[in-house]
């Protein structure tokens, strides 16, 4: 049996030491640097140290340089409003300029989705983001993009992995150097290129806006403030403790937020999470409105007024309700893995209108390949102008047409016993799951079950925390319930 205190809290050996036994996982034990789902998190202090930072942005810097030896290479460095989060920026900075980089620093707490348009327009070779977005306050963490903006793909994470084991931070060069850099107005603008703030404007919402001390105040907020519209920031200041709690917009934490909408009979509220990559939205009733339900609205919505025959893009972990919009309007559907990295690798290639994860994930053709809870907010501001409905209102009738879908997931604590449960499961080829008789098996990431009448299950370990999940869906949300708890059983058991 494996130790648990051996690892010290690094989930991602637990995963990989229980799920792949026998293999030899010697780079593993230098220390807990992984690249996860969204790159490397870790707690402050604990792994996230300034030694194994320099390790990491040595080893990127390494990297870029052996892709490409262009001499005077941009890169775009920046953090969010966690702890310490300028430090690191710094120390990443003079490591990436000693190496040769022409460093372009932001100034202020960066969205991500902002810093892949910073790459983009000033032709960077990459962005280096500090940011452990959702996780609870103590973590820290480090976001690679790549030249095109999107997350950095696993077969270039690895290599990265492979030099900090190695210990290969490359050469010093010549021609480096650090500018200070305010990527803010460069986004805004792009953003109305892909919102129509007319339509928006026209209808004259008033709205409500929670950044949960994050990095969206002062761009959504902003935005809908220049064009005339009357908005109520909550938790406008930096809190790197963020009211301590995850800065993650679900319905349990933004119960402020609902309460402003609620009372002032606002058009929308609206939420970023701490780096501003994920969304949540409250209608105006006070009824939250789910991240795969907004994906599949937003689907039809944009087919509907964009007329983009592209086809649209979920997560294997997200609502099916998608495959039905994407039916109904004569598209095709795409399932990925779970990470925004591959569907990013969809919007670069022009496939998509749009493409989705359930954990509030979200971008759109012509944008970056990387998810972006901004725009995601914005186009709910734009759905319910141009339909002159709520969300609320909008999904009724979309269920009417297409049938309604009950989604629902859990996450069980990762432990070595739980993580060898789940090898188990993984590598088990089940019939039946609680008595359903099992149609279909999908293991494009993790062990998905599709049972009869739209039912199914689908387990994986989470790349972001220290959890097993458990997502389901059904037609009933009694058989959902039913549906995860088999699911437990069925892990536990």
């Amino acid at each position: 049996m494996l130790c648990f205190q051996h690892f010290k809290g690094n989930w991602v050996e637990i995963i990989a030491h229980a799920v792949f036994p026998g293999s030899d996982f010697s780079e593993f034990n230098l220390m807990a640097i992984r690249f996860g789902t969204s790159g490397w998190r870790a707690v402050i202090a604990d792994d996230f140290t300034f030694e194994n930072v320099r390790l990491v942005i040595e080893a990127i810097c390494g990297y870029l340089k052996t892709k490409d030896s262009e001499e005077g290479q941009t890169l775009i460095v920046g953090h969010d409003s966690r702890f310490m989060g300028e430090t690191f920026t710094n120390v990443a900075a003079e490591i990436a300029a000693a190496k040769g980089f022409k460093v372009l620093k932001c100034t202020e707490p960066t969205p991500t989705p902002t810093i892949s348009h910073a790459i983009r327009v000033n032709n960077a070779a990459g962005g280096i983001n500090f940011t452990a977005s959702h996780n609870p306050p103590e973590y820290q963490g480090i976001k690679f993009s790549t030249a095109d903006g999107a997350p950095a793909l696993p077969e270039i994470t690895k290599q990265i992995e492979h030099r900090i084991v190695n210990k290969m931070s490359g050469h010093d060069a010549a021609g480096g150097d650090i500018k200070d850099f305010d990527p803010r107005p460069g986004y805004l603008d792009d953003l109305k290129t892909k919102v129509r703030f007319e339509v928006i404007a026209a209808a004259k919402g008033r709205y409500a806006y929670d950044a949960l001390w994050g990095t969206g105040r002062g761009y959504l907020d902003k935005i809908l403030r220049d064009h005339g519209l009357e908005v109520e920031t909550i938790h406008d200041w930096r809190d790197v403790t963020f009211g301590g709690r995850s800065p993650e917009p679900g319905e349990d934490h933004l119960v402020e937020l609902k309460t402003a909408v609620t009372l002032q009979e606002l058009t929308l509220g609206l939420a970023t999470d701490g780096d501003g990559d994920r969304f949540g939205v409250i209608d105006s009733n006070g009824e939250f409105i789910t991240p795969n339900n907004l994906i599949a609205l937003l689907t039809d919505y944009l087919c509907e007024t964009r007329g983009d025959p592209r086809g649209v893009a979920r997560s294997v972990a997200t609502s099916h309700q998608v495959d039905r919009v994407a039916n109904a309007r004569g598209i095709k559907l795409y399932e990925t893995p779970v990470g925004f990295k591959f569907i990013g690798e969809l919007i670069n290639k022009d496939e998509i209108i749009l493409g989705g994860e359930e954990s509030a994930g979200l971008s759109i053709r012509g944008h970056y390949p990387e998810k972006d809870g901004i725009i995601a907010c914005l186009l709910a501001a734009e759905a319910v102008a141009a339909r002159g409905a709520s969300l609320t209102e909008q999904l009724a009738e979309l269920f009417k047409r297409d049938g309604k879908l009950e989604s629902g997931r859990i996450g069980v604590k990762l432990t070595p016993e739980v993580a060898t449960k789940l090898k188990e499961k993984l590598a088990q080829e089940p019939t039946e799951i609680g008595g359903r008789q099992i149609e279909i098996i999908n293991r494009t990431d993790g062990v998905k079950f599709l049972f009869a009448n739209n039912a199914w299950m689908l387990m994986r370990p989470s790349g972001t925390e220290p959890l097993v999940r458990i997502y389901a869906e059904s037609e009933d949300k009694k058989d959902l319930e039913e549906l995860i708890e088999q699911g437990r059983k069925y892990l536990l058991g």
